[in-house]
């Protein structure tokens, strides 16, 4: 991976298929790539694994000329198979410690944390970066916890010094507060996946994150 891992989670693609408006998953990712997003995590929650391990692998072929790693949410089945780049995992998944052990060296990891005590939990884990979710209502994910807000942002800066993306419900109308609260990247999901030009929407969320200072 070209970009170190803080730039690369500063615009950061969550996929939904059901988001796509009709259009082809690799159409909208290619797009996306091309305006300016840099990271991909393919969240596939009904998947069958084995369709789960094409798609990620077709989705991983398409990414690596940008230099974009591949994300893979939850399954650690299809990371390992796939050669993904980085895993994410939720309060539910697999603990931390144990997916450390059979990830390869140079994959990272991501942790979701949904209320200050998972926060400071994962200061004892080896996580390369939190995501705050979600920091508003979403209808993209309805099994979610209370949303942290602005303020919530805020408080959980104050607790590490890890990589913070935040998602769940951002947009280009509340991105910059977003960043100002305390997040270092933006984890966006129909804010592209649903755009009319997935490009154009990826290019505008980079206008913004260019005119926050870099954490």
């Amino acid at each position: 991976m070209r970009l170190p891992l803080a730039e690369a989670l500063r615009l950061y693609l969550v996929t939904d298929q059901a988001s796509l408006r009709g259009r082809t998953l690799a159409d909208v990712l290619l797009v996306a790539v091309q305006g300016g997003v840099r990271c991909v995590q393919l969240r596939e929650k009904t998947l069958a694994t084995r369709d789960f391990v094409a798609l990620a692998l077709a989705v991983k072929d398409l990414l690596a000329p940008f230099d974009v790693p591949l994300i893979i949410n939850d399954r650690m089945d299809v990371a390992l198979a796939c050669g993904a780049q980085g895993v994410h995992l939720g309060q539910s998944d697999m603990p931390v410690a144990l997916a450390r052990q059979l990830l390869p060296p140079g994959v990272f990891i991501g942790l979701s944390v949904e209320n200050l005590a998972d926060v400071a939990r994962a200061a004892r884990l080896p996580v390369d970066y939190l995501g705050i979710s979600p920091v508003y209502a979403t209808p993209t994910k309805t099994d979610t916890a209370i949303p942290w807000g602005l303020a919530g942002v805020r408080q959980v800066r104050t607790m590490t010094e890890l990589p913070l993306v935040a998602i769940g419900g951002i947009h280009q109308g509340n991105a910059a507060a977003v960043l100002q609260a305390g997040a270092d990247g933006l984890a966006v999901v129909s804010a592209i996946c649903s755009a009319p030009d997935p490009g154009a929407a990826a290019r505008s969320f980079q206008d913004i994150l260019k005119a926050q200072p870099t954490p």
